[in-house]
């Protein structure tokens, strides 16, 4: 037998026998999830579900927490600062006439607690004609459509850069902005103290080099990225049902959608590139608003907003010319809407959940809204609600997320929706029960930790398979201490106890038997 083909032989028998010793090995790749928190908003970790399904949990409208004080709340951010909250949104510097459609301005709201808002009195710009406002940005309207703030996490950061922010229009608005003197392109911003912003250089640093084609500009989400260890930016473009980028207008049938560039330095980035939703139809998603998770920033969320209105769905409205007729009668809104009615009715918006484990690959595992315009007229008309970034803890129990509803109106305001800590989405078990089969994974920690929730009735067992394939011995299901209740961080035991320390490194598969139970994210600590 020639050399080379012994060689293949013993090659085939040691990847035969590594498949007869470590099944797990078998099946596909070994994912390391350390100690990092891992959700459920994607199929990621999981290998198969039986009688269980991946649920998703709309968050819940709670107070409103802002009037806007201005014609037009336009785009937001919300960042949480230590235990400070920042809230900056958009307005119009002149009582809503657009007098050369460059007149945004940036204002700028605070919490202690994320639930009760006040407006500083800043002193530092005059605003429809005084400076007892809380404006951050007026006199750049090129900058304040699109300012998109973030608190920069990268490590070495100097305290006087603490805040970044992106702001520019990218399109060839060329007579608007030649009349300001400002050439087209996103710009770059640094802050000590989130209030008061300086440009880093004069120049725009995205510009028709990186994204050669028209586009109606909106706010980019942008942040410093823990895992990939670069800045990213995901900002609005447009492409065509073949997911090429295309000019805007050109042709008719463009979608909008979500590209990607990305950077070392905030200052030299990348060509932007079509964000890939996989097998998920085409939406048109108006903003992306894609952050790091706070608990766990390999975990990209976005709460995007999802636009239908020209040119791929034409006239495309709810409310009917009785009820537009109806908004036209109303006090506060007559100016806004006589002679205006169509328009006032159209383009309406959802929101909906994106999320992406880094890359160009996102995911759509549900293609249903998450939030809904809801009940009333109002939330109804053109663009009435707009989620903001980013999802920020509000309680032990609780994050929130901002969305600016009766965006068009004068009546505009912000509304915090709530949901329960990683509730995004779950693994959903009915009451006659079912279970779920994570891939394999390796992980480093003693104990593993679940936020879980059940009925009276219900229950959560835990079973971990080792490199055989069964379930290591002490830790099968009929060991699992059985889980009834609902918590954030519950350590999983068996036979009372939970120490897994003789497992670290090891290649592992866990399954969940469940019943009337909901599963949002695990982790091993």
């Amino acid at each position: 037998m020639q050399k080379s083909t012994l060689n293949i032989l013993l090659a085939g028998l040691m990847v035969a026998a590594l498949f007869a010793v470590n099944p797990l090995v078998a099946q596909g790749e070994v994912r390391d999830i350390g100690s990092r928190l891992e959700l459920f908003v994607d199929h990621f970790l999981i290998d198969e579900l039986d009688g269980t399904r991946l649920k998703l949990h709309p968050p819940q409208p709670a107070e409103a927490v802002l009037k806007s004080g201005a014609p037009v709340a336009g785009y937001m951010s919300v960042l949480k600062d230590g235990a400070k909250y920042r809230m900056y949104y958009g307005g119009m510097q002149y009582g809503g006439i657009v007098r050369d459609g460059l007149d945004d301005v940036v204002l700028y709201a605070e919490s202690d607690d994320g639930i009760n808002w006040s407006k500083p009195n800043l002193g530092l710009f005059e605003f429809q004609g005084t400076r007892d406002n809380n404006a951050i940005i007026v006199g750049q309207g090129h900058i304040a459509h699109t300012f998109s703030p973030f608190i920069d996490t990268r490590p070495g950061t100097p305290d006087k850069e603490r805040f970044k922010a992106l702001g520019g229009l990218l399109y060839d608005h060329t007579e608007l902005l030649a009349r300001r003197k400002v050439k087209p392109g996103y710009y770059t911003f640094v802050s000590a103290d989130g209030i008061q912003w300086k440009p880093i250089q004069t120049e725009p640093v995205i510009t028709k080099s990186h994204y050669p084609y028209k586009t109606d500009s909106t706010p980019p989400a942008v942040f410093w990225s823990q895992m990939e260890q670069c800045y990213v930016a995901y900002l609005r473009i447009h492409v065509n049902e073949q997911g090429e980028m295309v000019p805007c207008w050109e042709p008719e049938w463009y979608y909008r959608w979500v590209g990607r560039t990305t950077s070392k330095d905030f200052l030299h980035w990348s060509k932007v590139a079509p964000v890939d939703f996989g097998d998920a139809p085409k939406e048109q998603l108006y903003t992306s608003e894609v952050h790091p998770y706070f608990r766990a920033p390999h975990i990209y969320v976005g709460v995007g907003t999802r636009f239908f209105g020209d040119p791929i769905h034409r006239r495309h409205q709810a409310l009917t010319d009785t009820q537009l007729s109806a908004l036209e009668r109303e006090p506060q809104l007559r100016d806004t809407v006589r002679g205006n009615t169509k328009t006032v009715g159209i383009d309406i918006v959802d929101n909906v959940l994106l999320a992406s484990r880094g890359g160009n690959k996102f995911d759509r595992t549900f293609m249903e809204a998450l939030i809904r315009p809801g009940l009333g007229l109002h939330n109804w008309t053109n663009r009435a609600n707009y989620a903001y970034a980013e999802v920020v803890p509000t309680g032990p129990g609780e994050m929130s997320l901002y969305v600016t509803l009766e965006t068009c109106l004068p009546t505009n305001y912000v509304r915090r929706y709530t949901l329960r800590t990683d509730g995004f989405i779950s693994v959903n078990a009915p009451y006659t029960g079912g279970e779920m089969v994570m891939k394999p994974f390796t992980f480093s920690g003693k104990e593993l930790v679940i936020n879980y929730s059940t009925s009276a009735g219900g229950s959560v067992r835990v079973e971990i398979w080792g490199e055989s394939g069964e379930a290591v011995a002490g830790y099968s299901i009929g060991d699992c201490d059985r889980i009834i209740g609902d918590e954030i961080e519950r350590v999983v035991t068996w036979k009372g106890g939970s120490d897994l320390r003789a497992l670290v490194g090891k290649p592992i598969r866990l399954r969940f038997k469940m019943k009337d139970a909901d599963l949002y994210s695990i982790r091993f600590r």
